[in-house]
């Protein structure tokens, strides 16, 4: 009898099992993988705790519209900012990451002073609401490559803020995840920046009068203040 038709068969059915079983394990694994590195809430939570720091009465933002406005090297003082962000908020969330994995009890420490920290801004945000100000864009326009961009790195990484911003309060916020959401919240964080300051430049002529309304400042400060306040609760529970 010829048994090559049914062993044959069999063959390619166990292929088929194999090669099936082989997919399966590795849309598993791959799917499981995209689970722990991309979280949707630890995205929205960095983008938020960032967008509430950049979205200030500032000079930096202040710069930034004034050349939207006039039309000048927007940008070059847009590239600065962003790319500054990015590697600041990169370099806080690793860098504290880091340090709480050498040492351990920090954490602690970290995660009552990142909860402090968004208490107490949005206890300023909400302090700031009741000044009923607005943001100044009159002051000279930068119309030159090489002055836009020392200006805008000048404004951008000799204010201590930015640091205190990026480094510590992101760095330190961002690092109370887990190791695989850490990508989420940096990811959160820089995303905030790019629309930020994209949206500040480039829509500088008509964001305008919104800007220079005292009421539309008083609407944001008390929106991020309940925000930071909600991402402080989160934190602890």
């Amino acid at each position: 009898m010829n048994f090559s038709g049914p062993v044959e068969s069999v063959h390619r059915n166990i292929k088929r099992i194999h090669i099936f079983g082989i997919i399966s394990d590795q849309s598993y694994i791959f799917g499981h993988i995209y689970r722990m590195t991309f979280d949707g809430w630890v995205f929205a939570s960095g983008f938020i705790v960032a967008l509430g720091l950049i979205a200030a009465i500032g000079a930096q933002n202040a710069h930034v519209l004034r050349q939207g406005i006039a039309g000048h090297r927007v940008s070059e003082s847009v590239f600065v900012c962003i790319v500054c962000d990015t590697l600041l908020m990169s370099a806080g969330v690793y860098g504290m990451g880091t340090l709480l994995a050498q040492w351990p009890s920090l954490e602690t420490i970290a995660l009552w002073g990142g909860a402090l920290f968004l208490f107490g801004y949005g206890g300023l945000c909400f302090r700031a609401a009741l000044k009923f100000q607005a943001l100044d864009t009159a002051g000279r326009v930068v119309t030159g490559f090489w002055p836009a961009l020392a200006t805008m790195f000048g404004i951008t990484l000799l204010n201590p803020h930015v640091y205190l911003d990026t480094l510590v309060l992101i760095g330190g916020i961002g690092a109370q995840y887990a190791p695989a959401d850490r990508a989420s919240f940096t990811l959160g964080a820089v995303s905030a920046s790019w629309v930020w300051f994209f949206a500040l430049g480039y829509g500088a002529r008509l964001l305008r009068p919104w800007f220079e309304n005292p009421r539309a400042w008083q609407v944001l400060d008390v929106a991020i203040g309940c925000l930071m306040w909600v991402l402080g609760l989160t934190l602890l529970l």
